[in-house]
């Protein structure tokens, strides 16, 4: 019998922490890249009809970012919300997937090679 309660405890421990986990973490942000981008203009609104006929708003952003060696690319991403002018993201991103997930970060955050090209393109 005591074998069974430690078995079963030991269960719900262990789906207690993995229940725990999956609403912490990002798992779009795991193995991420990490650029570094301020938003420049409102982004291109998009709207489209789900399903049952609700209106759905995007706005799609193409901006040039950096990572913390001061390497540029390109990155074309997507909000459900119109994005704060001259703000500051941490963009995540992962090569087969581009942007997974973004972070909106303050300026002393950012890797100084990162934040010296962003300061260049103001």
């Amino acid at each position: 019998m005591k074998k069974v309660i430690i078995v079963v405890s030991a269960m719900i421990v262990v789906v207690a922490g993995l229940l725990i986990f999956l609403q912490n973490v990002n798992l779009n942000r795991l193995g991420a890249d990490n650029y570094y981008v301020q938003i420049k203009g409102g982004g291109e609104k998009t709207e489209s009809k789900l399903g049952n006929g609700e209106k759905f708003v995007t706005y799609e952003y193409t901006l040039p970012a950096f990572n913390e060696a001061g390497e540029e690319k390109v990155f074309t991403f997507t909000s459900s919300k119109q994005l704060r002018e001259e703000a500051y993201l941490n963009l995540f991103v992962k090569d087969d997937k581009g942007v997974t997930s973004y972070q909106e970060v303050q300026k002393d955050e950012i890797p100084d090679k990162a934040k010296a090209k962003l300061e260049g393109i103001s």
